[in-house]
């Protein structure tokens, strides 16, 4: 047999449930504050998100400009270094010989504008022997001046002195080609962050 014990309580106990009642004004008020929270999470989200987004963009921005600085800086030495010895080649063996046939058309416009001044005075050349052939024979056809010829062998192939009288002009297309083969020489000894516009 089952045991019944009695019942003090008399009042019966309410039922919990999830419903709430409200008036209507009440629930209007609910649903707007409910709409303006959801919005205000929803900005803050696509907020977030967009900071984050400009963030990342920046970040790839500033990587892919440091690779592009670095792969242009890279590409110029590689650039400078294969010309190098081409250009050296040039300064050391062209460039002499491109002075050399240029001596003659150098003393004849060194010549020209002494030779319009002191017409009357004779004209002196010194010049290394192994120039004095092309040298002369362009100076006497181009000028039709009686011009004395003096070799003297410790003067560069792409020198040459005029005297008229008391006046001289040197021509030193030796120097000139040592200064420009210096300078090439030196653009690649210096270190590329010495460089100008480098």
């Amino acid at each position: 047999m089952a045991l019944k014990l009695p019942i003090f309580d008399t009042e019966p106990k309410p039922v919990k449930t999830d419903t709430v009642v409200l008036d209507r004004s009440s629930l209007e008020d609910e649903k707007l504050a409910s709409y303006e929270q959801g919005f205000k999470n929803g900005w803050d989200d696509a907020t977030s998100a967009m900071n984050e987004e400009q963030s990342r963009v920046r970040a790839d921005l500033a990587r892919n400009l440091q690779t592009l600085s670095f792969t242009y800086h890279e590409a110029r030495a590689h650039i400078l270094k294969s010309v190098q010895p081409l250009l050296l080649q040039v300064v050391t063996q062209l460039l002499p010989e491109i002075a050399r046939e240029s001596l003659a058309p150098a003393v004849l416009e060194a010549l020209m504008p002494l030779a319009e001044k002191l017409a009357d005075a004779p004209v002196t050349l010194v010049i290394n022997p192994a120039s004095r052939a092309p040298v002369e024979s362009v100076l006497t056809q181009a000028t039709g001046l009686p011009i004395e010829v003096l070799e003297e062998p410790t003067l560069g192939e792409g020198q040459a002195f005029l005297r008229f009288g008391s006046v001289e002009a040197h021509v030193d297309l030796d120097q000139a080609t040592a200064d420009i083969a210096a300078a090439v020489r030196g653009f690649f000894d210096t270190p590329e962050k010495d460089r100008p516009n480098g």
